[in-house]
């Protein structure tokens, strides 16, 4: 049951490396900022990025297991310095299996701004469930910016960290992944909408829908 275990931890450490490089790629973040973490089960453990390590440089052996109050199970890495923060939200969130904080540009000019995102694209409502709220400003690292991204995130899969960047969550880390890209996208969206005019929000009727079809219907089963 233990090598059971050890081996499941590595295969999620695995892809915290690879979702590392993705996030790099695509331009999410710059250098060593943001960070990752996904668990697997109820089991109380979570791994998480260590803290200012390149991401193309990444193994899994430098992913750190914390348990849900952010205390390091292990000793090998200091763990990213927002582990307070996703220990905080899977308290919260049973539902969550992993977390992406990214730094994108329009996400983060909206962040910058404090400005929420509304929930004006179709693929948003799918895999937000709502609009982007911005969680009040706290330092990064602190107990109360854990706190305040769950009051903002509610039961949504994205939050803005005032000043700051962007958070998505998921069922998995593909999940939290796509949800970056997606709110990235409708940030670019809003800003360019707003030139244009005033844009749109779903009504929030459709918003349940789109979502409870993303959740309970859409792709393969």
């Amino acid at each position: 049951m233990e090598d059971d275990i050890k081996m499941l931890l590595l295969k999620t450490k695995q892809m915290v490396v690879e979702y590392g490089r993705k996030i790099l790629n695509q331009g999410l973040v710059v250098g060593t900022w943001g960070n990752i973490s996904a668990r697997d089960g109820d089991k109380g453990v979570f791994v998480i990025t260590p803290s200012g390590m390149n991401y193309d440089m990444l193994e899994p052996e430098d992913i750190v297991e914390v348990d849900l109050y952010g205390k390091p199970i292990t000793t090998n890495r200091k763990p990213s310095v927002e582990t307070p923060m996703h220990a905080a939200i899977y308290r919260a969130r049973p539902d969550v299996k992993a977390i992406i904080h990214v730094h994108s540009i329009n996400a983060s000019a909206c962040a910058a701004a404090q400005v929420e995102i509304p929930c004006i694209m179709e693929d948003m409502a799918s895999m937000v469930g709502g609009p982007v709220k911005v969680a009040r400003y706290a330092i990064s690292g602190s107990e109360e910016l854990g706190q305040n991204a769950v009051e903002a995130l509610a039961d949504r899969n994205a939050v803005l960290l005032a000043n700051h960047g962007v958070v998505a969550v998921g069922r998995d880390l593909s999940e939290a992944f796509r949800t970056c890209l997606i709110v990235e996208k409708s940030a670019e969206i809003f800003l360019k909408a707003r030139i244009l005019g005033n844009p749109v929000p779903l009504a929030e009727s459709e918003v349940k829908f789109l979502r409870e079809f993303f959740l309970n219907s859409y792709g393969q089963r």
